[in-house]
C-alpha cells in the first residue's frame, strides 16, 4: 500500500464528515418543528387549568411527583392518572377524592400531606391534570403506570 493517510486526505474527511452530520441536524430539526403543531395542546389551556398549574406550584407537587417524567421519583408519576383511573368515567372525581383523602394513614406506605385545598383548588388541579393528561407525548411514560 503505497498510498499514505495525508493532511489533505483527513481535512476532507472531517470537512465532509462536518457537512454530513450538519445536514442530518438540521433534517432531524425540521422533522421535529413541522410534526410539532399537530401535538401542541396549549388551545385548550383554560383559566381553570391555569390556576390548577399555580396550585401544582405553590404546593410543590413536583418536589415528590413526577409529571411526564420530570420532577421527584418519591411519588407516583401524574402526567397520564387522569387516564390511568377512569378518563371521561370518573377520572376527574377519584382525583378530587384522592387528595381530600390524603394522607391515607395506611401503615407502610409513603404518605401525601393533606394540602386543605378549597373545591375551586381541587377541581383546578383535577382539570390541570386532565389536561396533562391530553398531551400528546409520543408515548412517554412507556408504561402505563409512570
Amino acid at each position: 500500500m503505497s498510498e499514505r493517510f495525508t493532511i489533505s486526505t483527513s481535512r476532507n474527511i472531517f470537512f465532509g464528515g462536518s457537512v454530513f452530520f450538519l445536514l442530518v441536524f438540521l433534517g432531524l430539526t425540521m422533522g421535529t418543528l413541522s410534526g410539532l403543531p399537530e401535538r401542541d395542546n396549549r388551545a385548550n389551556i383554560t383559566p381553570q387549568v391555569a390556576l390548577g398549574k399555580k396550585v401544582w406550584e405553590n404546593n410543590n407537587c413536583i418536589g415528590c411527583h413526577t409529571l411526564l417524567g420530570e420532577g421527584a421519583y418519591f411519588a407516583p408519576e401524574l402526567g397520564n392518572v387522569y387516564g390511568r383511573r377512569g378518563g371521561a368515567d370518573g377520572g376527574l372525581e377519584f382525583i378530587r377524592d384522592w387528595i381530600r383523602a390524603q394522607p391515607s394513614g395506611v401503615e407502610g406506605r409513603r404518605q401525601m400531606p393533606q394540602f386543605n385545598l378549597s373545591e375551586e383548588e381541587l377541581e383546578a388541579v383535577a382539570q390541570f391534570l386532565k389536561w396533562t393528561s391530553e398531551i400528546n407525548t409520543a408515548g412517554w411514560p412507556p408504561n402505563r403506570e409512570g
